[in-house]
């Protein structure tokens, strides 16, 4: 039997949803446009094919913050930071991974890990990254936690 899920709450200030009533956030709402002006036009097409392999796997919203974008499907699952050089992606999962672009890995505990991966191109978002997308994917529609991830 699959339990229901409750519904989001939305922020009456800056409309993001969050599965928890008054998460703490910021509630600065910036264009996506703000975070790639001055950068070339390489990282753009490099965040759209990240967006496209989020999007691949079925509801997900984009948040445009001050210092960074996020993918959410019920909770935040994938992200952005726009550098110069390369797009900072950035997937939570479960456990710990590894992949050739990947550049740093947060241990956040029985909460899983935060990995990021330098991505300076769009074919860069390869077929490995496209499976690991589609994980993390389940962990942001709560379908994959931390006690199924243990199980199987």
């Amino acid at each position: 039997m699959t339990r229901r899920k409750p519904p989001l709450w939305k922020c009456p200030r800056c409309g993001h949803r969050f599965v928890t009533r008054n998460l703490s956030h910021s509630c600065v709402n910036v264009s996506l446009s703000a975070h790639f002006r001055g950068r070339p036009v390489e990282r753009k097409r490099t965040y759209d094919r990240w967006l496209a392999a989020a999007r691949a796997c079925g509801k997900v919203t984009a948040y445009a913050q001050k210092s960074r974008i996020t993918i959410m499907a019920r909770v935040r699952f994938a992200g952005a930071v726009v550098r110069d050089k390369y797009l900072d992606a950035g997937l939570w999962l479960r456990h710990r991974v590894d992949h050739p672009r990947l550049r740093k890995v947060d241990d956040f505990g029985a909460l899983g890990f935060v990995h990021h991966f330098r991505l300076e191109l769009p074919e860069h978002v390869d077929a490995a990254l496209e499976a690991l997308m589609r994980e993390a994917y389940r962990v942001g529609t709560q379908e994959l936690t931390a006690a199924s991830s243990r199980t199987g």
